[in-house]
């Protein structure tokens, strides 16, 4: 899995660009479970869920950027959040599309679509065909997954190379 990943991350004047080619983020459990809280990594390595209306991201209205918990890569922001009623954080459209992986997750005898860091492979949660326009997705992600970075401080996520 080595290699790069093409993603879009913000400049120093806090403009989303890209598509550029950044190293993918591989750890051993060890170095992850170093860097996470033991909720962070259940959720983010262990691909788990937490329970709803309990994310201490759920109810943020600040205006900035969602990023991933593990490696920093922007992924969904502050103007694509909406109110699912589900009692985890929605949005409708990530960030930049390449920034979000998908996969099939036929777990719990469900068919659903996984989404996932494109960059570490962090389990985020899942995305669904039930959001508002203009995409009509919902993509509903663990708050345990995600740092918020507020939109005055975007620089501060810049380089996400030092992830």
């Amino acid at each position: 899995m080595a290699g790069t990943v093409p993603v879009k991350v913000f400049n120093a004047q806090g403009q989303l660009v890209g598509p550029l080619e950044l190293a993918r983020v591989e750890k051993t459990d060890a170095e992850w479970r170093a860097q996470l809280t033991p909720e962070q990594f259940q959720i983010a390595r262990g691909h788990g869920t937490e329970r709803a209306f309990c994310g201490t991201l759920l109810d943020n209205k600040r205006h900035g950027v969602y990023t991933c918990i593990c490696c920093g890569l922007p992924l969904f922001a502050s103007n694509a959040k909406f109110e699912s009623g589900t009692g985890w954080p929605s949005f409708f459209q990530p960030v930049a599309d390449e920034n979000v992986a998908t996969r099939p997750d036929t777990s719990y005898g469900m068919r659903r679509v996984e989404i996932l860091c494109a960059r570490c492979d962090a389990h985020l949660g899942h995305v669904f065909p039930d959001g508002p326009a203009p995409t009509y997705q919902r993509h509903c992600v663990n708050s345990e997954s995600l740092s918020f970075t507020d939109v005055d401080d975007l620089k501060a996520i810049a380089d996400p190379a030092a992830g």
